[in-house]
């Protein structure tokens, strides 16, 4: 099996560190509010992960926190802590509004078939973990407190910038005016905030009462539950250049080494062709898309076209022709069921090997797809093949054994399918918007289409 390492910047063969168990970290929530269907995918691409190692035979330890305190407006330190806002808006305690909105995250990963990682940690549960590792730390030299908390002194961690490649010296020169006067560089993170009288969460600490920088849950948790050294870490490319630095940093202070021997990171999703993000109000939640009309595993799918370090581009005419494609696949599978062994061995066997080798080369889901629409247009109908497709199920997590009314015959719907797809292909070349054009060709790819751009127009071939 073959990884990405975003530490390293390379592909490496993976082997777990210890044993056949591969432990793993996962960047969770901050539950303050509902989940979108941009935080969603890296939940997905963690999923694919998850099952991947399962299909190569590995057991997996896996955490994933829950961020129900610590992290403020800001992911540099700055402004309001999100839950504690969030409580004062809505009028109910921060304990109310992180039941609420946990509860919701873990329904909609039920709803898009994600599986929950076996050790759930809630940073409100590791108070203690955390303080160790900051007192650990100033211990070291690696802290310094200014009136309103202790930060991180990166002065003392030269490598910081490792993960990021991030330039402090850049850094410095581009600094905006400085919020905190008192910090000794732009880029010092705080372990650990004191808190006002009127703050709603705060805990006892050597330097009075307080709460708990974002990065450190990460670090502390890991270190509980995994030990000083693991496997994998997962996030969202969003995390890089700031909270899975830090986290590296106050490792590296404590322990010498970072964390994790591989971390690896999920592409952003845009919305038609732009940023996602919740202050934009461009931003989609499962239940809207239920309203719409799709099911959650239309989205899975629509996110399964893409390979997690690719940029995905949410469009709803994407979802339809997701939507479509699913419905498509299901009906095409469902003719080889119970069919007799009417195709060779060979060919069942080549089928499950290029699938398998798919999903080991970093997770290229959109080619294993590829291989299965190419076994459900089998021209000789053969039960082994929808159990084939079953069995790659357990990694694509679509309900592909599901038997749907068909209303249009498999190959008409394909044809205006790949139409539809080659005319917004079009469109978005015509418009100059490259890395859509992309995104579609890799998914008409996915599906066992080739397209060839000539002078007269674009054609297609159906493997």
């Amino acid at each position: 099996m073959v990884l990405y390492n975003t530490l390293t910047r390379q592909r490496e063969e993976f082997h777990p560190l210890k044993d056949n168990t591969v432990r793993i970290y996962s960047c969770g929530p901050t539950v303050y509010n509902y989940a979108h269907i941009g935080n969603l995918r890296t939940y997905i691409f963690m999923d694919l992960l998850r099952r991947a190692l399962k299909a190569e035979g590995y057991s997996l330890r896996h955490v994933m926190n829950i961020t129900d305190v610590g992290h403020l407006t800001s992911d540099g330190d700055e402004g309001e802590d999100k839950m504690a806002k969030t409580a004062r808006e809505q009028k109910k305690t921060p304990l109310e509004i992180a039941e609420y909105y946990t509860s919701v995250f873990f329904k909609d990963l039920d709803r898009l078939h994600i599986d929950r990682p076996e050790i759930i940690a809630k940073a409100t549960e590791h108070i203690n973990e955390m303080l160790d590792f900051v007192v650990a730390l100033d211990k070291k030299g690696f802290a310094y407190e200014t009136s309103d908390g202790i930060y991180f002194d990166i002065s003392k961690f030269p490598q910081y910038g490792m993960l990021s490649r991030i330039s402090l010296e850049d850094q410095q020169a581009g600094a905006r005016v400085e919020v905190n006067g008192e910090k000794r560089h732009p880029a010092d993170f705080a372990l650990w905030k004191k808190a006002p009288k009127e703050h709603i969460m705060q805990w006892e600490s050597p330097w009075g009462m307080g709460y708990p920088g974002w990065h450190i849950e990460c670090s502390a948790m890991g270190l509980k539950y995994l030990g000083e050294y693991f496997d994998i870490h997962t996030g969202g490319v969003d995390h890089i250049p700031i909270h899975h630095e830090n986290e590296i940093a106050q490792t590296c202070g404590l322990l010498g080494h970072p964390a994790a021997k591989i971390w690896m990171h999920g592409e952003f999703m845009l919305v038609d062709g732009g940023k996602m993000s919740k202050s934009l109000k461009n931003t989609y939640t499962v239940d809207q898309l239920i309203e719409k009309g799709y099911s959650p595993l239309d989205f899975r799918y629509f996110c399964l076209n893409a390979h997690y370090r690719q940029k995905l581009n949410f469009t709803f005419e994407g979802m339809d022709a997701a939507k479509k494609s699913l419905r498509n696949l299901r009906s095409a599978l469902q003719k080889h069921k119970n069919a007799p062994h009417s195709e060779s061995d060979e060919r069942i066997k080549e089928l499950e090997r290029r699938f398998s080798e798919a999903v080991a080369d970093d997770l290229n889901i959109p080619k294993s797809l590829g291989v299965i629409w190419e076994a459900a247009r089998n021209p000789v109908k053969d039960g082994r093949i929808f159990d084939f497709a079953v069995k790659a199920d357990s990694v694509l997590a679509l309900d592909l054994d599901c038997c749907e009314p068909e209303e249009e015959t498999v190959d008409d719907a394909l044809k205006t399918h790949i139409e539809e797809l080659i005319a917004l292909r079009a469109a978005a070349k015509k418009e100059k918007n490259y890395a859509e054009a992309d995104r579609i060709r890799n998914q008409l790819q996915s599906e066992g289409v080739a397209l060839k751009d000539t002078p007269q127009g674009t054609t297609y071939t159906v493997l």
